[in-house]
């Protein structure tokens, strides 16, 4: 196969990438606007994540006196820019490379680009304004991307179990916990070993997420808390947190949450979600990230973070039907 490199190959994807630099700045002109700030944090780091279906990249540092560590490449900046924020950064953005191994596809790549923002004070309907108000700045107010397209006119915004009644035809908040129940309400066969959660997930991707985003963009609110593990619970709901996700011309673009800053509860997650990440795969594990639990100890303030898709936004912005069109040498 012809390299990435090659100028043939290189000239179909110039104008896709001369438009994802053009993005980059609109990016960065739209944050100093609002008074962000662009922050940079490391990338191979003892503590990569604690996502359940994430592997990540491990390699390896030697010290000047010989001693040898293992880092991972993380799989979002998120750990690091809160203590970021625990110091007093303010608001803050970053453009991120991450890493998840495993992935690819037409939409995923094993390296990628990240747009992570974090707002002090904000609540989820100020981090839903503010995130239109960017796909306004950035994007034309008409997009098609791989057969689909969006007007940025106006925004869905759609709670999960709302989604799932429209649908899949569930009560899912009634069914919480009860695959069963769940399987009969939206009619389908519960599989052998599929628990609540699998389920959940199954009926998201073959039910919901292909009937939204589609014509304008979708948020999608108030998630399962269980499906929120860095989000604050709902005070309204305690059964949901306030988490939304981002769809726009069939992509999941974006995943935010008003942020979890109690330790306690936040440590207690993390050991949950390392439980159940043992349970599905086993393999390697890591230090929990103690700098981060005491960062949310010393005092985290209130705050709304989201982490945007960079590349797929790219794939929006200019029409791309894959994810490599947009990079600029595509493994």
């Amino acid at each position: 196969m012809t390299a990435s490199w090659h100028p043939e190959r290189l000239a179909a994807r110039l104008p896709f990438l001369r438009r994802r630099a053009r993005l980059a700045a609109g990016v960065r002109a739209f944050f100093d606007a609002r008074g962000y700030l662009e922050v940079e944090t490391p990338y191979a780091v003892t503590t990569p994540g604690e996502e359940v279906h994430l592997a990540t990249f491990a390699t390896e540092q030697v010290t000047p006196h010989g001693e040898r560590r293992t880092l991972r490449l993380h799989t979002s900046p998120e750990f690091a820019m809160k203590k970021l924020l625990a110091g007093g950064v303010g608001r803050c953005f970053q453009l991120a490379r991450v890493w998840r191994n495993g992935e690819g596809s037409d939409l995923h790549a094993p390296e990628f680009t990240m747009l992570e923002w974090y707002r002090p004070g904000a609540t989820m309907d100020d981090l839903i304004a503010e995130t239109s108000a960017l796909l306004r700045a950035v994007l034309p107010p008409e997009f098609t991307c791989r057969g689909i397209t969006c007007a940025l006119e106006d925004f869905e915004i759609l709670t999960v179990a709302e989604a799932f009644a429209r649908h899949a035809g569930a009560d899912l908040l009634a069914t919480l916990d009860d695959a069963p129940a769940l399987a009969a309400q939206a009619g389908v066969a519960l599989r052998a070993g599929e628990d609540w959660e699998d389920l959940f997930f199954r009926l998201l991707l073959d039910r919901v997420e292909p009937a939204i985003g589609r014509g304008r963009p979708t948020f999608l609110t108030h998630w399962p808390a269980a499906q929120a593990a860095l989000a604050r619970r709902d005070p309204a709901d305690p059964r949901v947190a306030e988490r939304f996700e981002l769809f726009a011309c069939g992509l999941e673009l974006a995943n935010a949450f008003v942020e979890l800053t109690d330790p306690v509860e936040q440590r207690a997650r993390f050991v949950a979600d390392r439980a159940r990440r043992h349970a599905l795969y086993g393999g390697p594990d890591w230090p929990l990230d103690e700098d981060f639990l005491a960062a949310l100890e010393h005092g985290m303030p209130p705050c709304a973070g989201i982490a945007l898709g960079f590349d797929r936004l790219a794939m929006l912005a200019g029409g791309a039907s894959r994810i490599d069109q947009v990079l600029w040498l595509p493994g």
